[in-house]
């Protein structure tokens, strides 16, 4: 943080020449004392109390007429060494950042030509196997769906005809809703190819 100013050329000429006279000595003796040497710094408390003694004398002399010129003095930050430690934690983890994503880059790249007649075969039998498994999924719900109406409405019907006629309905309507979700999904895999 700042806390002292370079002098400037005109507040150096203020004091040279005799300017600040109206200011008490002892004011000015810490003043010159504090522009001796080229490049000489002045604190901040010694310019307030400069302020203070140019306002209580009624000098012409403004403050910021004196700064002009002036440069705000920023002490240099001391940079602490870096942790050897750390570094090597640092190293090791931007090692393994890369090798992670070099592996995610080449995840789907192999060595092997998959362009044969095994290859196709191997396509076909996936989509075969695909294909049966969403007909046994449309299965086994629509027949689930019967097994509960049918046993969910002995509670209502007494007649089996009646538990029956419920057991197709509601079978028949998730069986449709399960046939939409299929078209949908298939009509989304063709529109992917």
């Amino acid at each position: 943080m700042a806390s002292a100013v370079r002098a400037g050329p005109r507040l150096r000429r203020a004091v040279r020449d005799g300017e600040l006279a109206a200011l008490p000595a002892a004011l000015r003796d810490e003043l010159e004392a504090a522009l001796a040497e080229e490049g000489a710094l002045v604190p901040f408390g010694l310019l307030r109390r400069l302020h203070a003694a140019l306002r209580e004398a009624g000098s012409p002399l403004h403050l910021h007429e004196l700064l002009e010129g002036c440069e705000i003095h920023l002490p240099e930050v001391p940079v602490p060494p870096r942790n050897p430690e750390l570094v090597a934690r640092l190293e090791r983890i931007k090692a393994k950042l890369a090798h992670e994503e070099y592996q995610r880059m080449t995840r789907n790249i192999t060595g092997q030509e998959m362009n044969g007649p095994l290859a196709e075969f191997g396509r076909q039998v996936r989509s075969v196997k695909a294909v049966v498994i969403t007909i046994f999924n449309f299965i086994v719900t629509v027949v689930a769906a019967f097994a509960c109406t049918y046993l969910g409405s002995q509670y209502v019907f007494a007649e089996t005809a009646a538990r029956v006629l419920s057991a197709v309905i509601v079978a028949s309507v998730v069986g449709l809703a399960e046939l939409y979700v299929m078209v949908r999904t298939l009509e989304g895999d063709l529109g992917k190819l």
